[in-house]
């Protein structure tokens, strides 16, 4: 039996905006293949009104709407029916910032369903029994989740099985294990001199060995100067591990 595509559950107040950047490129080529699956749930639809409202003003007070925990249920509840086995994921500033790890790992199951939020949020009920995670793509704030629904999308996709040429593009990007969790070494193609500047000459001399150390030590070097928090995250994991 043939393993189902990995499918991908959208529930948002604008079903219309997808695929958007989704259906193009690399994305785009394996959606169109039926390598992955994207579907959308209209969180309106579940609206009872005939002015279709899914928020309302905040217990408490303060600026802004919320959106209702019974309406966006009803959606959530939808998805789950259509796709059982998906983590049901709310995308949120306030939410466990977004990592490679976090894409492979979805990439490994059945599919995901994503929750996008608008105005002052969700409340709080409706994650508490239906949530499973919540995820952040940077400490700023979007007006809603779509925009922040395409990267972690377009991370977790790349991930499968087929959507990428050569797996070896994987194992040496920026998080990767066999760069171990650094950042991605420099790159250099034709033309051999531009503006005067010419490719490292470690590159051009055949040296396999050579090559990987020099591509090691930049690794370093540039996670060092550009972020160098994530040499002290593989500090304290290896601490935990001594301990």
């Amino acid at each position: 039996m043939n393993q189902k595509p990995f499918l991908a559950h959208i529930v948002t107040l604008f079903p219309e905006i997808f695929p958007g950047p989704l259906a193009h490129s690399i994305t785009g080529r394996a959606l169109a293949e039926g390598r992955w699956q994207l579907q959308t749930t209209h969180i309106r639809d579940f609206a009872a009104d005939k002015h279709k409202t899914v928020d309302d003003t905040p217990y408490g007070g303060g600026a802004g709407m919320v959106m209702r925990a019974d309406i966006v249920a009803a959606a959530l509840e939808h998805a789950l029916r259509q796709t059982p086995n998906a983590p049901v994921v709310f995308l949120t500033p306030s939410g466990k910032p977004f990592s490679q790890a976090d894409a492979q790992r979805y990439a490994s199951g059945e599919g995901l369903i994503l929750l996008c939020g608008h105005y002052e949020g969700v409340d709080q009920r409706v994650l508490d029994a239906l949530v499973d995670e919540e995820i952040s793509i940077g400490d700023y704030v979007l007006t809603g989740g779509e925009i922040a629904a395409y990267p972690v999308l377009d991370a977790t996709v790349r991930q499968l099985s087929g959507v990428l040429g050569n797996h070896e593009t994987l194992d040496e990007e920026s998080f990767s294990v066999a760069l171990g969790g650094l950042l991605e070494y420099p790159h250099y193609t034709r033309p051999e001199i531009w503006r005067g500047v010419g490719v490292p000459e470690v590159l051009k001399s055949g040296h396999h060995g050579k090559i990987a150390q020099w591509r090691k030590e930049q690794a370093l070097s540039r996670t060092e100067q550009r972020r160098p928090d994530l040499l002290r995250n593989q500090s304290k994991q290896l601490k935990k591990c001594i301990t």
